[in-house]
C-alpha cells in the first residue's frame, strides 16, 4: 500500500519506477502567491518601522545621531544570529510552518517593542536590542518564500507561472518597497496624533491574521514532503531505500546536513560570492532604505514630515523596480540583470547626495532610481539563488546568504557611523552606501551560471 502525503507517493518503488510530482492547481498557486506577497510585506512593515521611526525613538529615548546609528548596529548583530540560525530550522519544519514561524514571529516582536521603556538609560537600549533583534524572524521571511514558491512554480498547472517565474515572483518580493512605503504612510498619519508605540501595536495586527490564514490556507509543497521521507528513512538507516524513491521522482538525495552541503564544492562559489555581495549590498539597503528619513534628514535637509512623502513615492517607485527586474530576469538572464541594476544604483545615489542636487523633484528622481535599482534587483536575486539549490538545502542556503545581510548592515552601520561623526551624514552615506552597492554589482560578475547546478531539479507533473 502507498505512502502518500499531500498527494505525493512516498512508497518504496519497483526496480526503474519513475513517477511526477502532483500538480499544484491554478487556484492554489494563487493562494501561496498572495499570501506570500502579504507575508512579506507585513514582515518588511514591521523591519521597516524601526528604520522609519528612528528619528522620533531617537528623541524620546535622548540619544544623539551618532548613538541611534549605534542602536541600529547592535540591533543588526542580533538579528545575525537569529538570521543565522532559521533556515536549517526551516529545512526541518517544512515551507508552511516555517512561513507561519517568521509572520508569528514578526507579530510579537511589533507588540513587545511598544512596551519597552524609554528612561531606563542602558537598561532600556538593551532590551530594546535584545528585542528587535529577532525582527530577524520576519527578515527570514523572504527566504521561506523564495524557498516555497521556487517549488510552487515548479509543479504548478499554471502555464504562465511555470514559464516566467521570476516576473511572478516579482510581484511577491515587491513586498519590501510595501511595507516601507506602509511604513511611511502610517507614520506620516499617526505619529504625530498617537506616538511611535501605537505604530508598532498596529503592525501586530495583520501579522496575526496572516499567520491564521496561512495555517488554514496554504498547502505544503511535494518536494518538501519527498525530501521529508527522505530525512526519515536516512535516520531509520535505509538509505538505498531513500535513494531509490529519490531518484524515482528524478531528484539527487544527500544524507549530508543542509548547512555543511551549501559549502560542498558545487555550490561553495555561490555561497561565497552571494554571501560576499549581500554584505556590501546590505551597506546601501541599511543607510538608502532602512534609514531612509535620517539620510534624506541629516543629509539634504529636509524636514522629517516631507521625508515621509517623499519616501511613500520613492517607495511606490521602488516596487514596479521588482516587477521590472523580475521581468528581465526572465528575458536575459537574472545574473547580468544583479549586476547592471546595482551599478545603475550606487551611481544614482552618488548623483543623489551631490550638491548639485537640491530640489525636491531632483532628489525624489535621484532617490528614487537609486532604490528601484538597488531593492529591485532582490526579485531576481533571490529566484536566483532558489534556483542555485536543491530542495535539502534549499532553505538553509537562501537563509544563511540572507542572514549575511546582517553582518552587511553591522560592517556597514559601524563605517557609516564612524565617518558620519567625522564628516558628516552625506560623506557616510556617499562612501559607504552609494560605493558598496556599486562593488555588490561588480563582485556578482563571479555567480556560477545557474545551468550548472539546474540538474538536481525534479521533474515536475504539469
Amino acid at each position: 500500500m502507498s505512502i502518500k502525503e499531500a498527494g505525493v507517493d512516498l512508497s518504496t518503488p519497483n526496480g526503474n519506477e519513475q513517477r511526477q510530482f502532483p500538480a499544484f492547481s491554478k487556484k492554489k498557486t494563487s493562494t501561496a502567491t498572495v499570501l506570500a506577497l502579504c507575508a512579506w510585506t507585513v514582515a518588511v512593515f514591521d523591519y521597516g518601522l524601526f528604520g522609519t521611526l528612528l528619528p522620533a525613538m531617537q528623541e524620546e529615548f535622548g540619544w544623539t545621531a551618532p548613538e541611534a546609528y549605534a542602536i541600529n548596529t547592535w540591533i543588526a548583530v542580533g538579528t545575525a544570529i537569529v538570521c543565522f540560525g532559521i533556515g536549517p530550522v526551516i529545512d526541518r519544519l517544512g515551507r508552511k510552518k516555517g512561513m507561519m514561524l517568521t509572520v508569528g514571529g514578526t507579530a510579537v516582536v511589533s507588540g513587545i517593542t511598544a512596551f519597552i521603556p524609554a528612561g531606563l538609560g542602558a537598561v532600556s537600549n538593551s532590551l530594546l536590542v535584545l528585542v528587535r533583534s529577532f525582527g530577524g524572524l520576519g527578515f527570514s521571511e523572504q527566504a521561506v518564500n523564495a524557498t516555497y514558491m521556487n517549488e510552487v512554480y515548479q509543479v504548478t498547472e499554471d502555464e504562465r507561472k511555470r514559464k516566467r517565474p521570476g516576473f511572478h515572483y516579482s510581484f511577491i518580493q515587491g513586498g519590501w518597497p510595501l511595507g516601507f512605503l506602509l511604513a511611511s504612510a502610517l507614520a506620516l498619519v499617526f505619529l504625530p496624533l498617537l506616538g511611535w508605540r501605537a505604530l508598532y501595536l498596529m503592525a501586530t495586527i495583520p501579522a496575526i491574521i496572516i499567520v491564521l490564514l496561512i495555517s488554514k490556507k496554504l498547502k505544503e509543497t511535494p518536494q518538501f514532503e519527498l525530501h521529508k521521507r527522505l530525512t526519515e528513512l536516512e535516520k531509520g538507516g535505509k538509505s538505498d531505500e531513500a535513494h531509490a524513491l529519490a531518484g524515482a521522482y528524478g531528484v539527487e538525495h544527500s544524507s549530508t546536513s543542509p548547512l555543511k552541503r551549501i559549502w560542498e564544492g558545487e555550490f561553495r562559489r555561490n555561497t561565497i560570492v552571494f554571501s560576499l555581495a549581500w554584505i556590501l549590498n546590505f551597506f546601501g539597503i541599511a543607510i538608502f532604505s532602512v534609514l531612509g528619513t535620517s539620510v534624506l534628514a541629516n543629509a539634504k535637509g529636509v524636514e522629517l514630515s516631507d521625508a515621509f512623502w517623499m519616501l511613500i513615492v520613492i517607495n511606490l517607485l521602488a516596487y514596479f523596480g521588482y516587477v521590472f527586474h523580475g521581468w528581465i530576469g526572465d528575458k536575459v538572464g537574472r545574473k547580468r540583470t544583479i549586476i547592471v541594476g546595482w551599478i545603475i544604483s550606487g551611481l544614482s545615489f552618488a548623483v543623489m547626495l551631490s550638491p548639485l542636487v537640491s530640489s525636491p523633484f531632483l532628489i525624489i528622481l535621484t532617490y528614487g532610481t537609486g532604490l528601484f535599482f538597488l531593492v529591485g534587483p532582490y526579485a531576481a536575486i533571490q529566484y536566483f539563488m532558489a534556483e542555485c539549490y536543491p530542495v535539502s538545502c534549499r532553505a538553509t542556503g537562501l537563509a544563511f546568504i540572507g542572514a549575511m545581510s546582517q553582518p552587511g548592515t553591522i560592517i556597514g552601520g559601524a563605517l557609516f557611523t564612524l565617518v558620519a561623526a567625522a564628516a558628516g551624514t552625506g560623506a557616510a552615506a556617499l562612501w559607504v552606501g552609494a560605493v558598496g552597492t556599486l562593488l555588490s554589482g561588480v563582485l556578482m560578475i563571479a555567480a556560477r551560471p545557474v545551468a550548472a547546478v539546474a540538474l538536481e531539479e525534479p521533474h515536475a507533473a504539469v
